[in-house]
């Protein structure tokens, strides 16, 4: 195995938008750094479902349902 060519890996601290924190390992940044979160998964519409409708555009997910509305029992 060739030395010297694997990233640092070290503990960070993770904050998520929340303001709670984690700790794990990670390449990013240094030993202790903070990694600040925009978007995470309590947060983005995503994961949490949000309020947030399909959009149908030119009635594609309508095609979809129709030609398989028989596939699968739906």
């Amino acid at each position: 195995m060739k030395q010297d060519i694997h990233p640092d890996y070290h503990t960070i601290t993770v904050v998520m938008t929340d303001g709670s924190e984690y700790k794990t390992r990670s390449t990013y940044g240094a030993e202790g750094a903070t990694l600040q979160l925009d978007i995470d998964p309590s947060s983005h519409p995503a994961w949490t479902g949000g309020d947030r409708q399909l959009m149908d555009r030119d009635g594609r997910v309508s095609k979809f349902k129709n030609k398989f509305a028989g596939f699968l029992g739906g």
